[in-house]
């Protein structure tokens, strides 16, 4: 269904995720297993939400029409550009990183596999496998058989994109369906995994959702026998199935995070790859699956190929963000045997060229100066380090941008507005603010017409997922929402997968930080304080890094164009080969973001004729309570097969063919 409030409209469908409901362990869920029979072949091979099932189920199997009715009606139209200042709402729907991990699970299937318990060493074969190597023989879709993409672009050489001075290092992934001009610049992960980056040994592949036959085509053919272990928070049957997707390679290990907290997953988004010439570390926002590489947006951070240290010389290999310590503390935290020989790798290598800084989150609750290390709070700490407090800063607005939403409470203050909020307002030891900041809070998450006009159409809201319970205990957050719009990448329709937070001017002309990260907006990503603050607790793996315009200033290996001490300017064009503006911070979106509208008409989506009817109902019951009437005249419903009449306060609404 679809709901209306003074700030727009959204689009809602039920959801089995609360963090206020608690799982039932004894029965765990089966909504997110792939169906038997004749509906197998419309369902993901991979875990993943049911908000994100449902929309691969609509898009392999879309309502179709007989007699003079035609699908047309209901198919999402070419997008085109709308000068309204009133677009739609926002989309709500199952969680992706927040779903119980007992929904999180897929089909069972009487599979002996093993996870791997000992230490693997990243330049040798893996401890335990998983089965006999060779693909598995499977009815692929047709999209992922044919090979659309190849490394090289016309318009690029990806080598020379990569080497070419940019000292940010951050890209976007290549969308299907974009003016060329606007992938010229951009990465795929076979780029990523491309010889011409080296000649790989093995990798580790963090991520919360894969696909192993597809993860396994994007290594090149003489890449694909190396070693690779995935690193993965799956459970029970969902588990069980992603064994037996890697059973078939043998050269495949797994290794199980530890979600001991409820409703906590595996979100980091990270690719360690070891080269005969080096180590290279990844730190990205996409799942490992078709459909976030092709027509979302999504970022890439990619580091500098670190060499090995070579014996006898000293010095620990260490960077002026300690980027390297803080990555092993982040392995050790998972306390997984598999991750010991990739910590020994990094040992081995000299990271001392990085110059962003890590921010991860880890499961666990924690207490005096182990608050500093994740989540927000982590944040928090080295904005008080190493940025300088901004004069005027209240008139600095914060904004956020994701693609998930979770529970925040029943007014802002309880998390968002308070801890949340001043970690991001921090800038420098003397800018912490005290009591309620009045500084813009901007928060960018896509309306529903960004939805519909997309490149994927309505079931890209499979992947912008925030559950009907937790918007309706929070109808406050409603009106900081802005509309996704990103013409200075050629992305305004390509929803984005991608999550950024940053700290612009007033004028949005610059940045006093950014930060491109796997976590939403959500206490289970970011942490929230317990006993009166004693105590930050993080239920989810999360992974991003931070840049700060002290760090590059420091550079000498690049010119930087800074906007006075404390800031990157912002470029104006994402893709700009300028080498002037190549200094300036390229943030994939526009600024400044434009408010969601408030005079749109509300679009209610059920899957029965009695759930529409109760839909209606609630809708009209509850404008009621604000003195506000169901117009029934002009009320229309659209139908994929007959229906009886609906009546309301005895007018019966119109049925049409289509929207106009």
């Amino acid at each position: 269904m679809s709901r209306e409030g003074d700030y727009g409209k959204w689009t809602i469908s039920s959801s089995d995720e609360s963090e206020e409901e608690k799982p039932k362990v004894d029965k765990p869920s089966t909504s997110s297993l792939p169906l038997a029979g004749q509906g197998a072949a419309n369902e993901p091979r991979y875990t993943c939400s049911e908000a994100r099932r449902a929309a691969h189920r609509r898009k392999m199997a879309p309502v179709k029409f007989s007699g003079t009715e035609s699908a047309s009606a209901v198919s999402p139209p070419k997008r085109q550009k709308s000068s309204s200042q009133e677009d739609l709402g926002w989309c709500l729907s199952s969680s992706d990183d927040e779903l119980q991990p007992e929904t999180q699970q897929k089909q069972p299937g009487k599979v002996e596999v093993k996870e791997e318990k000992g230490s693997s060493s990243p330049q040798g074969h893996t401890a335990e496998r998983t089965g006999n190597h060779g693909p598995p023989v499977r009815h692929r879709l047709k999209e992922e058989e044919e090979d659309e993409y190849k490394t090289s672009g016309e318009c690029q050489d990806i080598w020379d994109m990569v080497n070419k001075g940019n000292p940010f290092q951050f890209y976007l992934t290549r969308v299907s369906g974009i003016k060329p001009k606007y992938n010229c610049g951009a990465l795929h992960i076979r780029d990523i995994l491309s010889p011409l980056f080296g000649t790989l040994v093995s990798s580790a592949q963090f991520n919360y959702c894969f696909d192993v036959d597809w993860l396994v085509k994007q290594y090149p053919p003489e890449f694909r026998n190396k070693p690779i272990l995935l690193v993965h928070g799956d459970k029970r049957e969902a588990k069980a199935h992603l064994h037996a997707e890697a059973k078939p390679y043998e050269n495949i290990s797994l290794c199980q995070a530890k979600l001991d907290i409820a409703f906590g997953t595996h979100h980091t988004k990270m690719m360690l790859l070891l080269y005969e010439e080096g180590l290279r570390v990844v730190i990205h926002t996409a799942n490992l699956i078709h459909a976030d590489w092709h027509q979302k947006t999504q970022g890439i951070w990619l580091s500098p190929l670190y060499p090995r240290i070579v014996h006898g010389t000293h010095g620990p290999g260490e960077s002026p963000t300690h980027f390297k310590a803080d990555l092993v503390s982040y392995l050790m935290a998972y306390n997984a045997p598999p991750l010991k020989g990739w910590i020994d790798t990094i040992q081995e290598h000299d990271l001392s060229e990085t110059n962003v800084y890590l921010i991860g989150s880890t499961p666990g609750r924690f207490q005096g100066d182990q608050k500093d290390n994740w989540g927000h709070f982590r944040l928090r700490k080295l904005l008080r380090e190493h940025t300088s407090p901004i004069p005027k800063a209240e008139a600095w607005p914060i904004v956020g941008q994701f693609s998930s939403i979770g529970s925040m409470g029943t007014d802002e203050s309880k998390w968002l507005c308070s801890e949340f909020k001043e970690s991001l307002l921090t800038l420098g030891k003397d800018g912490r603010t005290l009591g309620k900041s009045t500084a813009p809070l901007h928060l960018i998450y896509p309306s529903v017409e960004n939805v519909r006009t997309s490149l994927e159409g309505y079931p890209a809201g499979g992947s912008l997922p925030y559950s009907i319970q937790t918007a309706e205990k929070q109808n406050w957050l409603h009106s900081y929402f802005h509309k996704w719009s990103a013409e200075t990448s050629g992305r305004s329709s390509a929803m984005p997968h991608i999550k950024t937070y940053m700290r612009p001017s007033p004028d949005f002309s610059s940045i006093a930080w950014f930060l491109v990260t796997s976590a939403n907006l959500s206490k289970a990503a970011w942490g929230a304080l317990e006993k009166n603050g004693a105590q930050l607790m993080i239920r989810s793996y999360e992974l991003g890094v931070l840049f700060l315009p002290s760090v590059f200033k420091m550079g000498c290996n690049h010119r930087f164009l800074l906007q006075g001490l404390d800031s990157f300017k912002v470029r104006q064009k994402f893709f700009s080969g300028s080498q002037e503006l190549m200094a300036s911070f390229p943030v994939p979106y526009d600024l400044p973001p434009e408010l969601y509208g408030s005079k749109d008409d509300t679009t209610l989506l059920a899957a029965s004729e009695e759930d529409l009817k109760h839909l209606l109902m609630k809708i009209k019951d509850h404008s009621l309570q604000y003195g506000l009437y169901l117009n029934v005249k002009k009320t229309k419903t659209l139908t994929t097969r007959p229906i009886s009449d609906i009546i309301i306060n005895g007018e019966k609404t119109e049925v049409v063919k289509n929207f106009v």
